[in-house]
């Protein structure tokens, strides 16, 4: 055998390997998909954000699952866009758009008494609309721009849509968390980053807190039937990242596409997890939990601190004046 045959040999083995690894990374890196056989007719959904990313993807699979969605989105144009794709797949006819900015309380305001005005139901509200790392911007309130749309926005409107959510019991919350939780930090003497801003402190902030807003409002709802608990997707391909420096350079993107293919996942792998957590029959009776992979998750440090939860509570009912 010629050494050009054997290095031929050598070779094909090799990126046989490698090939090999790729597809055991990518398979121990992506989640599982949702295949319950669970339907929803005769059942209202709303998700905000859901005019792309996970949120569209879970919105079209509770639509597909025969459900009433409702796409509580701040772009119209790219909702009517993303509604008529889901009623295209999915032949459901009964997927709206509502106008809903969670940059603005009166904006919530508006969504929630117009909904609460005009809608008989409401049995799974999923909180999914966010922001990532982004360079400083406010509120039309003031707020920190991660801060108030990824946690005070989704606070306001939940807390506005609860009667709703009792008198349909059993109905379910969603709350679509970060794994960034674990390493941020409710910094009450800077809660809105008013003396100092850091994109990636101001966003683990941001996720900390969707999760102690979790486990209290499971609290305060306990026994009326409405459960409420938080969804992790894993890191999955959307736009979410587009503030990420990486995101930016397009030489980086290049090198980072051989990444990006073993590690994220596919939107229907993402939001496996978030449509468990609103209809799967597995989890109707569990509250105040984080899940991972259509499975419980340990919640660690700060998000099990009661008293930091109940003050972030007092803060965000101010802040919001959702006590007037």
């Amino acid at each position: 055998m010629s050494s050009f045959s054997s290095k031929a040999i050598t070779y094909s083995f090799a990126i046989g390997a490698i090939g090999g690894m790729v597809i055991i990374l990518k398979r121990k890196a992506h989640g599982i998909t949702f295949n319950g056989d669970e339907r929803i007719h005769g059942r209202t959904v709303i998700v905000t954000g859901a005019n792309c990313g996970i949120g569209y993807q879970t919105a079209g699979m509770l639509a597909a699952r025969g459900g009433k969605v409702i796409m509580a989105c701040r772009d119209m144009k790219k909702c009517e866009d993303a509604k008529e794709e889901i009623i295209k797949n999915t032949w459901n006819k009964k997927v709206f758009c509502k106008h809903l900015d969670l940059a603005s309380l009166d904006s919530i305001k508006e969504f929630a008494e117009d909904f609460n005005k005009n809608e008989s139901r409401l049995d799974i509200l999923i909180n999914n609309a966010g922001i990532m790392r982004c360079p400083k911007q406010i509120t039309k309130d003031g707020f920190e721009m991660q801060l108030g749309v990824n946690y005070l926005g989704h606070f306001l409107l939940t807390n506005l849509l609860l009667d709703k959510l009792k008198r349909c019991a059993p109905s379910r919350i969603v709350n679509i968390t970060a794994i960034s939780q674990k390493k941020g930090k409710i910094n009450f003497e800077d809660l809105n980053s008013d003396t100092n801003y850091d994109a990636g402190k101001a966003y683990d902030q941001s996720q900390l807190a969707i999760m102690l807003f979790t486990k209290e409002l499971a609290k305060r709802l306990d026994d009326t039937g409405v459960t409420v608990n938080a969804a992790y997707p894993g890191i999955t391909k959307s736009d979410l990242g587009r503030h990420l420096s990486v995101n930016k350079s397009y030489i980086s993107s290049f090198f980072m596409k051989p990444i990006n293919y073993v590690v994220m996942r596919t939107l229907e792998e993402g939001a496996a997890t978030p449509v468990f957590c609103a209809i799967g029959h597995d989890v109707r009776n569990t509250t105040g939990k984080l899940f991972y992979n259509m499975q419980e998750k340990e919640v660690t440090g700060d998000a099990n601190n009661e008293n930091i939860a109940k003050r972030l509570w007092l803060t965000s009912e101010k802040w919001t004046r959702l006590t007037d």
